[in-house]
This record gives structure tokens, sequence and C-alpha cells, in this order.
């Protein structure tokens, strides 16, 4: 029985030793500020994590690793593995490091807008890592648990344009409602979010080019500020007219604008991007597109169970990176499979006029046609298309760089999206 302790005994006598050293001992940062972007109150933020390094050739025990501000901090931390508002004897082997991750969380407040809020973590050697987090407050969109519908309803006459709106749930602006917004307005959805518009209701966005209205996902930290399929879509329910979007921005979401059968929408001067399936589909709907840039989509426009549809001035452009592309750019349908069978519809009319089509494909446009049905369509209204008559490369600046401004020699100068002027 005495053998079977003597070698926990003696790696007991070789466990290395920390020195406790609260003074003198420089630690290093895998960064000078931990920054927080965007923090919606009461929302809080993703984890962001710091690197804590041991640089001597001695083992460091740290006798506290505290935040600055106390339990009145916004911030909270985890040091190692340890969540106490103050760890205690952390320690970090000679050349080693340590992980602390933290997050943000913001009380609300009455500004609108953004507010500086302040913090470090404090360490028992006297070092201090800031850390730093720009808070918004924001009006919320919740379903509550006594709504009969899956959506919360919004309240068209009495929105708030002072303040960013937050979609937690499907929100829905109800028939007989029309929801305008204006420049500056910004909307944000979490996963899952999306904004229906009810047959018999309408949406009108009414930015400018300086302030465009921004759909976009709550999460914005990181490469979340350019992560597709953070939030759902913009679904126009059947035979919602009258629809209008001017100067927006569309980003982050799974689909960018769903129109269902005989729903009318005109979109112009706006950006769609990033969207992890289509930026554009019509189901036997009416489009009309002016000015339009999409990128960093899946797909940028599909057509289903045909409708009409008229784009000038657009750029559609594919240079998915996400994930395996399995479908061209644009699609072109009079017809829809739906239980295994295609139910068709006329396609009276898709123009595309001064517009470029382009991307990795050797032919970024797709047709299907099923007898019976109207399929009128026209690529060739001095149009760039990517395996089609015209087809020319645009010569982006840096497409891979989200930069579709055109080269000086480019045969595409004058169509596609027209760039606002810079100053």
């Amino acid at each position: 029985m005495v053998l079977g302790v003597l070698p926990w005994f003696s790696a007991g006598c070789e466990r290395e030793r920390f020195s406790v050293d609260d003074g003198g001992v420089k630690l290093e940062f895998s960064a000078d500020t931990l920054t927080f972007d965007t923090v919606f109150t009461t929302i809080g933020t993703t984890t962001r994590m710091v690197t804590v390094y041991n640089r001597t050739g001695d083992n460091l025990r740290l006798s506290t690793v505290t935040l600055a501000g106390g339990s009145a901090s916004r911030f909270r931390m985890n040091v190692d593995g340890d969540t106490s508002l103050t760890a205690r004897n952390v320690e970090i082997e000679a050349g080693d490091s340590i992980f602390i991750f933290v997050q943000a969380n913001i009380n609300p407040n009455d500004q609108t807008t953004p507010f500086l809020v302040e913090d470090a973590i404090v360490f028992g050697n006297g070092q201090r890592l800031p850390l730093t987090a720009w808070g918004r407050n924001a009006i919320y969109h919740r379903r509550t648990e006594t709504d009969s519908t899956w959506f919360a309803v919004i309240d068209c006459e009495r929105w708030d344009h002072t303040r960013p709106h937050v979609f937690i749930d499907p929100a829905a602006v109800l028939d007989g409602h029309t929801l305008t917004l204006r420049d500056g307005d910004e909307l944000y959805f979490g996963d899952g979010a999306m904004l229906v518009v009810a047959s018999n209701a309408h949406l009108r966005v009414l930015g400018t080019e300086e302030t465009p209205v921004v759909f976009s996902s709550l999460r914005h930290d990181g490469w979340y500020s350019f992560l597709p399929g953070q939030w759902q879509t913009i679904w126009f329910y059947n035979y919602s007219t009258g629809n209008v979007i001017d100067h927006a921005v569309i980003e982050n979401g799974t689909g960018g604008l769903r129109c269902y059968p005989g729903a009318q929408l005109t979109v112009t001067n706006s950006v769609i991007r990033n969207m992890s399936d289509c930026a554009i589909i019509g189901q036997a709907a009416t489009i009309t597109g002016r000015n339009l840039l999409v990128y960093d989509c899946l797909a940028g426009l599909t057509v289903l169970r045909g409708g009409s549809y008229d784009f000038r001035s657009c750029t559609f452009a594919n240079y998915w990176t996400y994930s395996t592309r399995k479908i061209e750019t644009v699609v072109l349908s009079n017809n829809e499979i739906v239980g295994g069978e295609p139910v068709g519809g006329a396609l009276t009319k898709a123009d595309f006029r001064d517009c470029i089509i382009w991307g990795t494909y050797n032919k970024e446009v797709l047709t299907s046609e099923l007898e019976g049905y109207e399929m009128n369509y026209n690529l060739g209204l001095h149009s760039i298309v990517k395996g089609g008559e015209w087809s020319e490369d645009p010569l982006f600046s840096d497409p891979y760089e989200d930069d579709y401004t055109l080269q000086e020699d480019s045969p595409a100068v004058g169509i596609g999206y027209q760039f606002p002027e810079s100053d």
C-alpha cells in the first residue's frame, strides 16, 4: 500500500513553484484596448477575448485580476475559467499565457446618440487593460407571450425615428397600415427575425444618398459585420402593392427582398449585400429596379412563376466565397416546383437595360421555361451579361475586396450601378 502512494508523493514534491509578484513583472497583452462595436442597451455583446502573456522566465502568480468598476461595471469577464468578479491567485507559467473573455451589457438611458462606456481590467502588478464600448439606446420589437400571432405588430403611426429599432422576433406591418421610413432610420434584426408587409399593407423607405435607411444584422462585432445569414428577409406578402424602397442598404441576411404573387415593389438607389440565399426573389410579382448594387449573395435575382420585372442601371455581381455556389446569379423562370410538380405563370417581361450581370461562372443567367406560359425576357438592352451576347469583363476595381467601381478602361463605363460621387 505504501508503494502505491510513492509516485503521487514524489510528483507532489516536484510541483513547479509560482512566485506571487504584484510588482516588477511586465505582462503583455494581445490588444492594447479591448474594444466593442455598438452595443444596444439591455442586449449583451458577443464575447471578446484577450490573451495575457508571461514572457519572463519565472512562473507568476497574480494576487488579483479584477474590473476597475467593480460590481457597477457594465463589463463581465472570465479569467481562465474563473467568472468571479475578482479572480485571485491567477497562475501563469513562464513563457505561457492565459485567456480572458469579456462581455459588455449596457443599461438604457435617455440619449439618442451613441455614448461611450469605459472600464479596465486591473492586474495585481498594477497594469491596466482598457475596455471600451459604444452604447446605443433602441426601440425593441418582441413578440409577447399573449400574442396570438407568430410576429410582433409594428405601430406604424408612432414609429420613433430618433433611435434604431431592434427586431428580436419577426414583425409585421398589418393590413391597412403603411410603415414609412426616412433618412437615417436604422433597423437591426436578430437571428430568425424578419420584416413582413401584409397583403393590404405598404412599406415606404425614403432614404437619401448621404443617410440611407439601413436594414442589417444585430451583431456587428468582428467578422459579423459582413457575415451573411444572420437574419431572415423583408417579405412582401401576396398583393401588397405600392411598396417603395429608395436609398437603402440591406445586408447580412438570408434573403434581401422576397415578393409573393401579386406583390409590387419599386427599389432604387440601393445596395443589397451579404445574403446567404438570394438577394431578390420574385414569385409572380412586379418588381422595378433602378440603380441597384447586388453583391456577395449566393444568388442575385430569382424569378419564379413569372411576373413582370424591369431593371435599369443595376449591377448583379457574384464572387461568392462563403460556400460552394450551385446556381447562376440571375434565374428567370415562368414556373416553380410545388409539391414535386411545376406550377406555371406568365413571365410577361424581364428587361435588363444598361445592367451588368457578372461573376465567377462561365454563364451567369439561367432560364427555365414551361410550355403553355409566356416567357418574355430581354438581356440585350445594352447590358453586359456573362455568357450572353455582350460578354465582356466589366473590369471591377477589386471585387474580392467589395470594390465594384470600374477601372478606367472598363467597357462598362456609364452602365450598371452609378456610385455616389465622393467628396
